[in-house]
């Protein structure tokens, strides 16, 4: 759909309704800007907030008998 028939449709609607297409119109720009403004987590971001002791691999006494 062209710029033009798009704008004879709208000018061809009564008044109030024109208002709504144009707070629709409105309601969408800002939807798109809302998802343009959403960013991402850039990999590496939480680097140092978490840590592993050092035997995070040994095993744990809780489960010594069934290791056997």
């Amino acid at each position: 759909m062209t710029n033009i028939a798009l704008y004879t449709k709208i000018s061809t609607l009564p008044l109030t309704i024109q208002n709504e297409v144009n707070d629709f119109i409105e309601l969408l720009i800002q939807k798109q800007q809302i998802k343009k403004d959403k960013t991402h987590p850039k990999a590496g971001c939480m680097k140092g907030i978490f840590h592993i002791s050092a035997d995070f691999n040994e095993p744990l006494e809780d489960f010594k008998e069934y290791m056997k």
